[in-house]
């Protein structure tokens, strides 16, 4: 992966969520990759539109959300997004892992959010990513 920059969605109805995973994960979470965009959304409506519109490389779901969750953002992309981008979903308890799994989730995190495995996730998807280029949704005719 080149320094070329990426774009990553961050989802939580808690400001203080979002906040956590911007701090943790930083402007450029490896040498390797980034500088980082990041573009906050507070409804899963405003993923639904951002995702459509096209440019983001990885979003990170809060599992938590409400009243639309994560897990169920995950699932439901995965299933309409044609070339969608990369997805970490961050989860409160570690047996939560098994919706995460069902979510088709690429990646989690757990909650709090570790400033030290935060970056290395985020990154590992990005290089993953990398090679598939920006999402975008088709048109329909």
């Amino acid at each position: 992966m080149s320094d070329a920059p990426a774009t990553v969605l961050v989802y939580s109805s808690r400001p203080e969520v979002r906040e956590a995973v911007r701090t943790a994960v930083g402007r450029r979470p490896a040498p390797d990759v980034g500088p980082l965009t990041w573009i906050e959304c507070a409804t899963g409506e405003d993923v639904v539109d951002t995702v459509d519109g096209g440019g983001v490389d990885l979003c990170v779901l809060d599992g938590e959300a409400q009243p639309t969750g994560g897990l169920a953002l995950s699932r439901q992309m995965v299933v309409e997004v044609a070339d969608r981008p990369a997805i970490c979903v961050l989860i409160a308890r570690q047996p939560d892992r098994w919706l995460a799994h069902w979510s088709q989730a690429d990646g989690t995190l757990a909650l709090p959010v570790d400033p030290l495995v935060a970056p290395q996730v985020v990154a590992g998807l990005l290089r993953e990513r990398a090679g598939r280029g920006p999402s975008r949704r088709p048109v329909s005719r």
